[in-house]
């Protein structure tokens, strides 16, 4: 039991909505918290008014939550790193970390995506960036604001350690914030990184009107493509139907919240990607992963017809109704029938 509670100091390298609110989950853990941001105003926010006034305002931060914009200073005596860096900036950010932290000194992905340009799991990024690194993933159904709120959320916290899951769990779990251990990395972050994509397939039958008929057969049908990609790459199937997969694709699938819906919403009401990407200070992951998505299906030969009109539309030129017609007119099939 003495191993369990040995992680005092946790260290948040990322200060948008999900790491503040990894933060605040830390700390009421009763861990030691330092929250690493890039942007000296968010680091002075939290400092002074105790409150990330750009990406989670409204919410106050505990005390004790230190804010720095130092990534020495951030992770020193860390026991563990939450990365929560967004999945395009992993690398950049992990290979800042290798100066800084211990082989010795887990590092928890906390961000959803697959690498644009090599098709890469976090992960495997990681094993790049941090090599010789103990990995583990937290990833599942959870909007920040709820999670910082202390509203009750269950999410995977995937690592091939037992052990280690445990301390983590012991570390940053609480009544309200429940993590539940799995050994399969693959299926947590498959889950999580394709649930965006198809997030912003449903906001777009959202707003285009077309019903909640069409949403849940893309949910289902987005589901099956999530598997045969899960599969493909190693992940098992009851992980892809835990909360990292159907539980996070069903809460990004049916809210505004979601800020890969609301982008989907936007699009099927007739707004232009660069207009709504210009008027947000907070990513959607499922731009980016639309383009590494497809292009890691074609290698794997997994059938993602969903996947591949979201990126049609968001980076090659295709119009929303052009893309819906494209999934109206594919041959009948049974169900379950798939690459």
């Amino acid at each position: 039991m003495a191993k369990l509670l040995a992680m005092k100091r946790i260290a948040v390298i990322g200060a948008g909505a999900w790491g503040t609110a990894l933060a605040t989950v830390a700390a009421r853990a009763g861990r030691e918290v330092s929250l690493w941001a890039r942007e000296a105003e968010v680091v002075a926010s939290i400092n002074e008014r105790h409150e990330n006034a750009l990406f989670l305002p409204g919410v106050t931060l505990d005390a004790g939550i230190n804010a720095t914009g130092d990534l020495k200073e951030a992770t020193a005596g860390a026991d563990a790193v939450l990365l929560v860096a967004p999945a395009q900036h992993t690398r950049a950010v992990a290979a800042d970390l290798a100066a800084h932290i211990s082989a010795e000194v887990p590092v928890i992905i906390c961000a959803k995506g697959i690498e644009e340009g090599s098709g890469a799991l976090l992960s495997e990024v990681l094993e790049g960036a941090l090599p010789g690194r103990t990995f583990a993933v937290l990833s599942g159904p959870t909007f920040a604001a709820e999670v910082a709120a202390d509203l009750p959320t269950a999410i995977t916290l995937a690592s091939a350690d037992q052990g280690l899951g445990e301390r983590l769990v012991a570390a940053i779990g609480g009544r309200h914030f429940r993590p539940y251990w799995t050994s399969d990395l693959i299926g947590a972050q498959i889950g999580g990184a394709v649930k965006n994509v198809l997030a912003i397939a449903c906001g777009i039958v959202a707003g285009e009107g077309l019903g909640d008929n069409a949403r849940a057969a893309l949910i289902t049908r987005g589901l099956a493509e999530i598997v045969r990609l899960g599969v493909a790459k190693g992940a098992r199937t009851e992980t892809l139907f835990g909360l990292s997969g159907l539980g996070d694709l069903t809460l990004t699938c049916n809210s505004e919240q979601s800020r890969n819906f609301s982008l989907g919403a936007a699009l099927g009401r007739g707004q232009t990607l660069a207009d709504i990407m210009g008027a947000r200070r907070s990513v959607a992951e499922g731009v980016h992963t639309a383009v590494s998505v497809t292009a890691l299906a074609e290698k794997l030969g997994v059938d993602m017809p969903i996947c591949a009109g979201v990126n049609a539309i968001l980076h090659r030129g295709a119009a929303v109704e052009e893309a819906i017609e494209a999934l109206l007119t594919r041959p009948f099939r049974a169900e379950g029938q798939g690459k």
